[in-house]
C-alpha cells in the first residue's frame, strides 16, 4: 500500500523556498520539484543517495505482425551492449553517477551468463504471446513479472538507493503502450498510434490496422467491461509488466521515481490507475517525440521536465533530466536566505 504524501507540508515547504535569496517563483518549475521531493522525504533538507537506473528487456509477440522496424533480435543484440556499458543508456548513468542493472524478463534469448554476468536473469518466457490472437500473458505472469519489479527496486533500496529511473528494451513496444493508453483513457486509437522507432506513412497504418483488430477481437471477448490489470496482462510485455512493478514498490518505498518517455509514461498510467498515491512520487523527465506521449502526458496532468524531440526509450529520457532534480534539491540544501545573506525581503 502506498502511502500519498502529507501535502499539509507543502505550505511550510513553500514558505521556506519563499525566504530563499530570489525573487518569488522566480525559479518556476524547480520550485514546485523541489516542494514534491521535500514532501516524499518529509524533509526541507532532502537527499539524493546512490541513484539506481533499472532496465527491463522482453519481446512482443505483436513484433511478428510487422508492427516495428525493429527485428526481434536487436532486443537481446542490445542487452548484452547495455551489460558491457555500451548504447546511450550506459554513457547517461555513468554521467549521471547512476548503478545500472540490466534484467532479462522475457527476451526471446538465452544469454550466456558467464560472458554477460551483468544480465540479471529474471526470465518468464521468450517472449509474450501475439495480442492480435490471445492474451500476451496470463495472470500469473503478470503476476510474475511485477513481482521481478519489486524485487529490482528492493536490490536498490538495499543499496542505499532513495531515487529510481526505468527504462525499457523490448522491439514492439510502442504498440501494447498505445492500445493502453487508448483504452485506459478513453484516446482514439489513430491519436495513440505514432513511428515508434521509424515507421514510415505505410508503416504506421499497417501497425493501426492491426492494433484496430487487436482491440476489436480484445473487445469481443471482454465486452466493454475492462479491467485495468486484465487488460495490461492482455496487451503489454513483461519489461513494461515489470516497470509496473518497480513503480509501484518504489512509491511504497517513498523513492522519487524517475518516469522516462511513451512506455514508461503508459507504465506510470497503469500503475496510478492501480493504486493512484504512486504519482506523488512520479517526476516525468521529458516528453518524447511520439504525438501519444503528449496526449498521454496532458491527460495525467504531468509536467515533464524537457522536451528534447527524445525517441529513443532505455530510460535516456529520464536520465537526462536527472540534473535538473539535483538542482531543485541543491536550492533547498546549498542557497542562502534574505536573512543570512542580510538582504531585504521586497515582497
Amino acid at each position: 500500500m502506498i502511502e500519498p504524501v502529507d501535502k499539509r507540508m507543502a505550505t511550510a515547504i513553500q514558505a521556506y523556498i519563499d525566504n530563499l535569496s530570489k525573487p518569488k517563483g522566480s525559479l518556476g518549475r524547480l520550485e514546485s520539484l523541489a516542494v514534491q521531493i521535500a514532501l516524499i522525504q518529509r524533509t526541507l533538507h532532502p537527499a539524493l543517495t546512490h541513484p539506481c537506473h533499472i532496465l527491463f528487456g522482453g519481446d512482443h509477440g505483436i513484433e511478428r505482425e510487422g508492427v516495428t522496424c525493429t527485428p526481434r533480435e536487436v532486443t537481446a543484440q542490445q542487452m548484452m551492449n547495455y551489460a558491457q556499458g555500451g548504447g546511450a543508456v550506459g554513457m547517461f548513468c555513468r554521467q549521471h553517477g547512476f548503478t545500472l542493472r540490466v534484467v532479462d524478463v522475457g527476451v526471446d534469448y538465452d544469454f550466456d551468463h558467464d560472458r554477460y554476468p551483468r544480465i540479471i536473469d529474471r526470465k518468464i518466457a521468450h517472449g509474450t504471446r501475439d495480442f492480435l490472437y490471445e492474451p500476451a500473458m496470463s495472470a500469473d505472469e503478470w503476476h510474475r513479472a511485477l513481482a521481478v519489479g519489486a524485487e529490482q527496486v528492493d536490490a536498490c533500496a538495499g543499496e542505499g538507493a532513495n531515487v529510481v529511473s526505468l527504462g525499457e528494451m523490448g522491439a514492439g513496444n510502442t504498440s501494447p503502450s498505445s492500445v493502453l493508453m487508448h483504452l485506459l483513457l478513453g484516446i482514439p486509437l489513430q491519436d495513440c498510434v505514432g513511428a515508434g522507432s521509424g515507421l514510415d506513412r505505410a508503416g504506421v497504418r499497417h501497425k493501426l490496422e492491426v492494433l484496430t483488430e487487436a482491440v476489436e477481437r480484445y473487445k469481443k471477448v471482454k465486452g466493454e467491461r475492462l479491467e485495468v490489470g486484465e487488460a495490461t496482462a492482455y496487451f503489454a510485455g513483461f519489461e513494461m509488466a515489470a516497470a509496473v512493478g518497480a513503480m509501484l514498490r518504489a512509491a511504497e518505498r517513498r523513492m522519487v521515481v524517475l518516469v522516462d518517455g511513451f512506455i514508461m509514461t503508459a507504465c506510470m498510467l497503469v500503475a496510478s490507475l492501480l493504486d493512484n498515491a504512486v504519482l506523488d512520487y512520479a517526476v516525468f523527465g521529458h516528453q518524447g517525440d511520439e504525438d501519444g506521449h503528449r496526449r498521454m502526458l496532458d491527460a495525467m496532468g504531468a509536467q515533464p521536465l524537457l522536451n528534447l524531440g527524445l525517441r529513443l526509450g532505455e530510460g535516456t529520457g529520464a536520465l537526462c533530466a536527472y540534473p535538473i532534480v539535483e538542482s531543485a534539491v541543491n536550492m533547498l540544501n546549498d542557497m542562502d536566505s534574505f536573512d543570512h545573506a542580510h538582504i531585504t525581503k521586497y515582497f
